[in-house]
């Protein structure tokens, strides 16, 4: 027969189970609140490419000659150049070297990549610096006030 001290370590250990479970659930849900988050900053969701083949870069009227705008083609940038002339021309703006932003210099009247001095010339040709690639082209085509940038098939 179990004695009266026996007895009353049975319900002090059963509560102190039910104790160290709430208080153990409690910190562990701390710790996932706290890297969920962090985790899905680190790796964030993947973002679908667009289908769209053509998307509005500009309005006519927006680019002075001899001037460029960098806009969304996608999920990456691109660029578009009103030349001297009043012609249009796009190219990607991701430089075939490591990636950089290219952006277009009105001074030079050539494409720059500052990260590390490379020059295109108005064709997307690697003029100078360390890109081993031309720029991606790209179809440009001026509908009513809107100036249409479309990938080539």
């Amino acid at each position: 027969m179990p004695s009266s001290e026996q007895r009353a370590d049975k319900p002090i250990q059963t509560g102190r189970r039910w104790v160290n479970v709430l208080l153990g659930s409690g910190l562990v849900a701390s710790v996932v609140s706290f890297l969920y988050p962090a985790i899905r900053y680190i790796i964030p969701p993947p973002v679908a490419e667009s289908t769209s083949r053509s998307v509005v870069a500009a309005k006519v009227d927006e680019l002075k000659r001899n001037s460029g705008k960098v806009f969304k083609f996608g999920s990456k940038p691109a660029l578009l150049v009103r030349t001297a002339d009043g012609t249009y021309r796009a190219f990607s703006a991701v430089c075939t070297h490591l990636n950089c932003t290219v952006q277009y210099r009105e001074d030079l009247h050539q494409i720059w990549c500052a990260c590390h001095n490379g020059l295109y010339d108005l064709e997307g040709r690697n003029v100078s610096g360390p890109p081993p690639r031309p720029l991606q082209m790209f179809e440009v085509h001026v509908q009513g006030e809107d100036v249409v940038v479309t990938r080539s098939a």
